[in-house]
């Protein structure tokens, strides 16, 4: 055992010495000079502020509770088209939810989970039993079936985006950056195709071929939901010409069409337009694909972009 003189035990000489009698103990190490001191973490959100994008997202589940309770007990159109503006309210609070969460930077694993469990019942079973009440009973069984497809192939799309979520956090160490691309149509874009038909009731009732046409299209949108088609997120866009020209022209559009035939059908258009695109643009990148595009890029893409993200 080494020896060490009792006079360096009593004075404190070195470091590891206690202080010795009449010397006083600093609690706080002394830095030495030149040394920077370290950042103060910032104080963590109260948590009033976590509950507020939750409160914006629970009230979408009750706009989506009020849509179904409106369309199982349908008496007229009318019932119906507020069904469906309680379901295009309920899309304004799930945009809002993420936004808020963003700008008060309470983003949390719960929020993600709640806002799948709330896009679910508002855009999910609302927008099926709604388009069911409207035109696919007249089908009978062909029509329980696909108002049910929507709303599995939405559960679907919904699991698929919470696993994906999981996987891009536990790589990335962190929240996944906003993605340009979202693998699957959103489910709050098959809502809202399924209200535009609902409030365009016109077309879709006559010159569209009324309930087959209806139930073709609830059934491939509830296919597009499912796929592995990219489309864009538009979270990329900067201010530029590019941009620009298309507000423009998509706000010129749809003047045109609201003077023409009314503001119901806006709605119709700009989602069209938009599935549309996410087609045409995953057509064009299948050759290239087929030619042998390392399928890790796109494995990674759809992890960063699998989803239904608070927006």
């Amino acid at each position: 055992m080494s020896e060490h003189h009792p006079a360096a035990w009593d004075t404190g000489v070195g470091p590891w010495c206690p202080a010795g009698p009449g010397q006083a103990t600093s609690a706080r190490p002394e830095r030495p000079r030149g040394e920077v001191a370290p950042e103060r973490p910032r104080p963590a959100p109260r948590r009033a502020l976590y509950l507020l994008p939750n409160l914006i997202t629970l009230s979408s589940v009750f706009c989506g509770f009020d849509a179904i309770r409106l369309s199982a007990s349908a008496r007229s159109d009318d019932d119906l088209r507020r069904a469906a503006l309680l379901i295009l309210v309920a899309m304004l609070a799930d945009t809002l939810d993420g936004r808020v969460a963003r700008m008060t930077r309470t983003e949390s694993a719960f929020g993600v989970q709640l806002d799948s469990l709330a896009d679910l019942v508002s855009f999910g079973v609302a927008p099926a039993l709604l388009v069911y009440q409207w035109s696919l009973h007249r089908l009978g069984l062909a029509g329980v079936l696909g108002g049910s497809v929507f709303a599995a192939c939405g559960a679907i799309r919904l699991a698929r985006f919470n696993v994906l979520s999981v996987l891009s956090t536990g790589e990335a160490g962190g929240p996944p950056s906003p993605a340009r691309y979202i693998v699957g149509l959103p489910v709050t874009g098959a809502a809202g195709i399924l209200i535009a038909i609902v409030m365009t009731r016109r077309g879709a009732g006559g010159q569209l071929g009324g309930a087959p046409a209806v139930l073709a299209t609830t059934l491939l949108v509830s296919m597009l939901m499912v796929s592995t088609l990219r489309f864009r997120s538009f979270k990329d866009l900067r201010p530029g010409p590019r941009t620009l020209l298309a507000i423009a022209l998509a706000l010129g559009s749809s003047a045109l069409l609201s003077v023409r035939w009314g503001p119901a059908l806006v709605l119709a258009w700009g989602l069209g337009v938009y599935v549309l695109l996410g087609v045409v643009e995953s057509l064009w990148r299948l050759p290239a694909l087929r030619r042998g595009a390392p399928a890790a890029l796109e494995a990674r893409a759809a992890r960063a972009g699998g989803g239904e993200e608070r927006p």
